[in-house]
């Protein structure tokens, strides 16, 4: 699949005159938790040629190809991910710290990276991840007087909740990894758990139903509502354009 995903990317370029800066896998195969039928969720950051850029026209600053049951593939202009990265867009930094890349062009990620704990926005990141647990765990609430729930709604809960604790306890941009995130379970009991479902979960299709796990479930609700009266007392700072204004000039052609 990595050779097709590839193929694809080379296509891309050639087909809009871009070059990609770099791509990586941004999905549940990065997180840790994929199931065997899970799809590649790949996502790039591509320039343009500079005079692109010096146009009175409006150019379009997203790429993709039409989603298919086996691959998901879309990417943004460095201009609009810089935008975006300046904005703290957690999905952003998650990209930066992918275990899998596909491609990557004159140390672009690196040098981002550099800049990563300047300009995240703690109190914005931990609003983003707060936002998606509790709307998973709101659901996981409305389903716990049915017999089966969906496997995966378990990690998809878990990896947020533990993204906005990590903000909270840490001070810093959380890993995107999983495993690195379950680190904050202190409680043994709930590791096994997890292990468990993880060990299911790469065994078992993405539609896999499961007994709800009351456990799992209280302890997810303890840990947002945690987060909630914190996340308030987290700095929100800006910061100017200059270092992202001379990294676009440099990568762009």
């Amino acid at each position: 699949m990595r050779s097709t995903i590839i193929k694809k990317l080379e296509e891309l370029e050639l087909e809009h005159n871009t070059r990609i800066l770099y791509a990586c896998e941004s999905g549940s195969r990065a997180w840790g938790f994929a199931s065997p039928d899970s799809d590649y969720d790949v996502r790039f950051i591509y320039a343009r040629k500079t005079e692109d850029y010096l146009s009175i026209a409006n150019v379009r600053d997203v790429l993709e190809l039409p989603i298919n049951e086996v691959l998901d593939i879309s990417g943004w202009d460095v201009r609009k991910a810089l935008q975006l990265f300046l904005k703290s867009n957690a999905p952003l930094y998650e990209w930066l710290q992918s275990p899998i890349i596909y491609r990557e062009d004159k140390n672009f990620k690196e040098e981002l990276m550099s800049l990563a704990s300047k300009y995240f926005s703690l109190k914005a990141g931990a609003n983003h991840y707060l936002s998606m647990a509790v709307n998973i765990i709101n659901t996981l609430g409305n389903d716990l007087g049915e017999e089966q729930v969906k496997l995966k709604k378990y990690f998809y809960a878990l990896r947020p909740a533990l993204a906005c604790l990590w903000i909270i306890t840490k001070r810093e941009v959380p890993p995107m990894e999983f495993e690195k995130l379950r680190a904050l379970v202190a409680d043994n009991v709930l590791q096994t758990g997890i292990d468990e479902l993880l060990q299911l979960k790469q065994v078992s299709g993405e539609k896999t139903f499961i007994e709800p796990k009351t456990d799992l479930y209280e302890w997810l609700q303890e840990i947002t509502e945690k987060c909630k009266r914190q996340v308030a007392l987290l700095p929100s700072e800006r910061y100017a354009t200059d270092e992202l204004d001379g990294l676009f000039r440099k990568h762009i052609r």
